[in-house]
């Protein structure tokens, strides 16, 4: 149950249409559903049990990187209870992604899973499709040049960009797909609209769009459709629910507190 606790929530947030530009300039992507200094808490449930707890954030003032101006764009988790004792997760991940492009330009990961460690560093150039990944073991550190799609995507630029979509004019059963990278893998992620719903959430009862993931054959998830994320059915389209059937249990993350949205949540009174 160990790193997939995150990467794989995370993974999920990578749902959103392909708007290819070409080489020679970043592509322009307006949106106006977040900022600087929003603040999304989520409990982490493993069945009955409160597994963990994780935070999404952006910084409150903005990053400058290869002379363009960026979010910095955080996301943080650790294991709670009886959890902690077993496995004992201390995970940061981080993006510094393009305010204009909406594309990572900087990826970040400190990682610590019991006995795991990893940090790294991937440095992408958006223009020519190339990223720069640097593994900061202190034993054996590694630096390397990997090949990447077009406006491609790592997992925590992939929170927000999936927010930049106009899901008002999505038919139910539609797919999007995006390019993204993790890990040294370059993939293609597809995802199927579902429509509208009402979740609960520890913050409230929430109107919601819902996202289903077509999930390869794995040992983890219970068949393609294991996986449903439901985005906040307003200006800030935020995750506000996860849930995962598994053959070992279910998973659902919950969001319970927020601060610095765009506007407020489709709340039901």
């Amino acid at each position: 149950m160990r790193r997939w606790i995150y990467a794989t929530p995370l993974a999920l947030l990578l749902l959103a249409a392909q708007s290819a530009t070409g080489p020679e300039a970043l592509r322009y992507l307006p949106q106006s559903s977040f900022g600087r200094g929003e603040v999304i808490n989520y409990k982490v449930h493993y069945g009955l049990f409160n597994a963990a707890e994780a935070t999404v954030e952006t910084s409150g003032a903005l990053e400058r990187l290869a002379d363009r101006p960026c979010y910095k764009a955080t996301v943080s988790g650790r294991t709670i209870g009886s959890f902690d004792f077993f496995l004992h997760v201390r995970d940061q991940w981080r993006a510094y992604i393009d305010t204009a492009s909406i594309l990572p330009l900087r990826a970040q990961r400190d990682i610590t899973e019991k006995g795991y460690h990893k940090k790294e560093t991937v440095d992408f150039d958006q223009i020519h499709d190339v990223a720069d990944v640097q593994d900061h073991n202190r034993d054996n550190p590694t630096r390397t040049s990997v090949k990447v799609a077009n406006n491609c995507l790592e997992l925590v630029s992939g929170f927000y960009y999936l927010r930049t979509l106009n899901l008002d004019r999505m038919r139910v059963g539609e797919t999007v797909r995006i390019p993204a990278y993790f890990d040294g893998d370059n993939f293609l992620l597809e995802v199927v609209y579902r429509g509208r719903e009402t979740v609960e959430t520890k913050a409230g009862t929430v109107r919601a769009f819902k996202l289903v993931p077509k999930m390869p054959n794995n040992k983890i998830f219970k068949g393609e459709n294991a996986v449903s994320v439901y985005l906040s059915d307003d200006r800030n389209k935020i995750p506000v629910l996860f849930q995962a059937e598994m053959f070992v249990g279910s998973v659902k993350i919950d969001m319970y507190q927020y601060r610095g949205l765009k506007g407020p949540l489709n709340m039901v009174q």
